[in-house]
């Protein structure tokens, strides 16, 4: 049970027969000493003849309202004030005893979230500072189930890493083991086979130092406490350069690959150099990978406000499928359905390219249509200044 719109607390019939004696319990018990008090004060007044003429006194010069009433009997005035006081009373104790009440729901409550019904909520409103309380329990059990959420996510999390880690290194490593096999056993007619099978096997093991190696850079970035080698960089310039650099490689592909920024000034801010090229090696390798019939790959640069830097990585390749958007910065997820090595690499690129991107404190994304698949970055200039990640990408709705 998880009540969007709680109702005010309802006592159950035996309550409120409980409550209805203690104010009918109360009543008497007043009245009773009301008359008390009043039976010992005429008995005093009837005994002290002075004190009788006293009040007489007062009543006589005591007018009240603007006709001068005059006040004939003390006895209705006493009864008066008495029966206000009595109310107040009763009005108090029924306030506390219905108080007592709703803390013993709330404790009922507490005891049935704790037995394990963590799906379930204080589903009622009360009034004052305890409201306050039951406010605070819910979002503590949310609290908890959130933190549960998040360790169960983990835990699938790891074990997704050691299969798809498993994965990608028996494929190469059964490749090598068998051609060694093969020459273990002599398993070969001439010295070209035998170059075949160990150039066969050199390539399978870098293939597995590969992932290994981008493995460690992944499990390093992902930690907070990484530390970075923060220094000025002029982010065009870094853009340029490494359109630059890959050139020759997007001329053998069929593409053109360049550099620009919108700025005046250059884009100044801090960061890590070598990280950050990480970063856009990574976007530039996928565009030059996937982008098969894309002719164009653009590395635009801009400044969103004084304290914020956007880049696109952009091509006219292929478009992205919608269901992969979402997914695609997540570890060993490739949009081609089969984990081939022709097509794809380890499948940490992105997610490596992600978490570099946040220990600059600034965020990516991906935005694809049919004229252009963009990789959109923003960046803070100063890194003690991280931005804040737009409601919109929390939800997975980027575009």
């Amino acid at each position: 049970m998880n009540p969007t719109n709680p109702t005010n607390m309802k006592l159950t019939t035996r309550e409120k027969s409980a409550l209805f004696m203690e104010g009918v319990v109360t009543v008497i018990l007043l009245l009773m000493l009301n008359l008390a008090l009043l039976v010992l004060i005429v008995q005093t007044i009837e005994s002290n003849p002075g004190l009788r003429d006293g009040i007489f006194i007062i009543k006589r010069s005591v007018v009240l309202g603007p006709h001068h009433y005059q006040l004939w009997s003390w006895e209705n005035l006493f009864i008066g004030l008495m029966m206000i006081a009595d109310a107040m009373v009763v009005w108090w104790r029924l306030i506390r005893r219905y108080r007592q009440m709703q803390l013993h729901h709330i404790i009922e409550e507490l005891h049935y979230i704790a037995n394990g019904h963590f799906d379930h909520r204080i589903p009622f409103r009360v009034s004052g500072d305890v409201q306050r309380v039951v406010d605070s329990v819910n979002a503590l059990v949310d609290s908890v189930i959130h933190s549960m959420d998040e360790e169960r996510a983990i835990e699938k999390s790891k074990d997704e890493l050691i299969t798809n880690v498993s994965h990608d290194i028996r494929t190469p490593l059964t490749s090598i083991i068998g051609y060694l096999g093969l020459i273990e056993d002599k398993q070969y007619h001439s010295q070209d086979d035998l170059l075949k099978y160990t150039h066969t096997a050199f390539l399978k093991s870098k293939q597995m130092k590969s992932l290994v190696d981008d493995l460690f850079e992944y499990t390093k970035v992902r930690q907070t406490d990484t530390p970075l080698s923060l220094t000025k960089i002029d982010l065009g310039a870094m853009l340029e350069q490494l359109a630059a650099s890959f050139e020759l490689e997007a001329q053998k592909k069929g593409m053109d690959i360049g550099a620009s920024d919108d700025s005046a000034d250059p884009l100044m801010m801090e960061a890590d150099p070598e990280k950050l090229v990480r970063v856009f090696n990574n976007l530039v390798a996928n565009a030059l990978k996937y982008g098969d019939g894309g002719k164009h790959i653009n590395l635009v640069a801009k400044r969103v406000s004084p304290g914020e830097l956007e880049v696109r990585v952009t091509n006219d390749g292929p478009k992205i499928p919608k269901a992969s958007l979402a997914l695609i910065f997540e570890r060993f997820y490739r949009v081609e359905e089969s984990r081939s090595k022709e097509t794809g690499g380890t499948g940490l690129g992105l997610a490596i390219a992600q978490s570099i991107v946040a220990l600059h404190g600034g965020y990516i994304y991906v935005e694809s249509d049919d004229a252009l698949t963009s990789f959109v970055i923003h960046l803070p200039v100063q890194h003690d200044h991280p931005l804040t990640v737009p409601q919109r990408l929390k939800t997975g709705t980027p575009q």
